[in-house]
């Protein structure tokens, strides 16, 4: 049973102290997974308090549902349906937003999701699997040149050619159906091997990336959060992978920048445009306790920005 599988939430204090919790405001977990981090916000709030969950998993949506808290909400939607959600709820300004992009341990330790190397298994990979192409699917059908820019550029595989030569060449003969079956492949075509690390990790991560269109999601919601929240609410969002973080960096970066003006333009201090966003910080990662527990949490890296005022 999928609910038996454990899920250690990555910066748990961390992110929901930078959220700075009122206890009669309106939160957002946009990432619920398996609750840790909202069942640490809902400890937080009073009986005013409300919060909104959101995940496109079916599982965790169905875990969230067992929950009886009249403050607590759940969504069966993609963050980047955010706006959408809070609409329908009658809410237009929130508090404090979180956004965990982590794969959860439930999902990567249950053989049939297909997301890890660990097991064989069908390769499916959808973090919904009510909708969309499975990994197996796509791989029957892909060119060679788009899936090497896929494993290029999410993975950032140095032999990302070599492997979607080796991809293309395998299914002429039977098609790649299973996570084993992938794994050989790559092993097989990969000639060094980092430390410590499956030599299919880099692959795999770029197919799931790809597959659930986890940075352009991520690009699409970080505008909607700063939209929803209201003057002094945070945003908080914790990154598993170097495109995700300097994606996350360089979004509060530039909201937290003026508008440009031209050198030696007249004008008032108070006049100067602001940024939307005031950095909080600079980006945290797990300490060696929480490494000795959770070994996942070594590449997360969390981000903070605080809404300010715009007239």
């Amino acid at each position: 049973m999928i609910d038996e599988l454990v899920h250690t939430t990555v910066l748990l204090d961390e992110a929901v102290d930078a959220l700075a919790i009122r206890p009669d405001g309106i939160y957002v977990d946009c990432t619920f997974g398996r609750g840790g981090h909202s069942a640490r916000i809902l400890q937080q709030l009073g009986e005013r308090g409300r919060l909104i969950a959101l995940d496109k998993d079916m599982t965790a949506v169905a875990h969230a549902r067992s929950w009886s808290d009249t403050r607590f909400e759940i969504a069966h939607s993609g963050f980047t349906h955010l706006t959408e959600v809070l609409s329908g709820l009658g809410i237009e300004r929130v508090d404090g937003i979180l956004l965990d992009l982590g794969v959860s341990s439930p999902q990567l330790d249950e053989a049939g999701r297909g997301f890890s190397f660990r097991f064989d298994a069908p390769l499916d990979m959808r973090m919904d699997t009510s909708r969309g192409m499975t990994a197996a699917q796509w791989l029957a059908t892909v060119d060679e040149g788009r899936l090497t820019e896929v494993i290029r550029d999410y993975g950032e595989e140095r032999f990302a050619k070599q492997i979607a030569r080796a991809v293309v060449a395998a299914r002429e003969t039977q098609p790649i159906q299973t996570t084993r079956e992938l794994v050989e492949l790559v092993s097989k075509t990969v000639r060094t091997r980092e430390a410590g690390k499956n030599p299919a990790t880099r692959t795999f991560q770029a197919i799931r990336i790809y597959l659930n269109q986890e940075l352009e999601e991520l690009e699409r919601v970080l505008p909607q959060c700063v939209a929803h929240l209201n003057p002094g609410g945070r945003l908080v969002v914790i990154s598993f992978h170097s495109l995700e973080d300097r994606m996350v960096k360089h979004f509060m970066r530039d909201m937290s920048d003026a508008d440009k003006l031209p050198r030696n333009v007249p004008i008032r201090a108070c006049d100067v445009p602001q940024g939307k966003l005031k950095l909080v910080g600079r980006g945290i990662k797990a300490g060696d306790a929480e490494l000795q527990l959770n070994p996942r949490a070594r590449s997360a890296v969390m981000r903070v920005a605080e809404r300010v005022y715009v007239a």
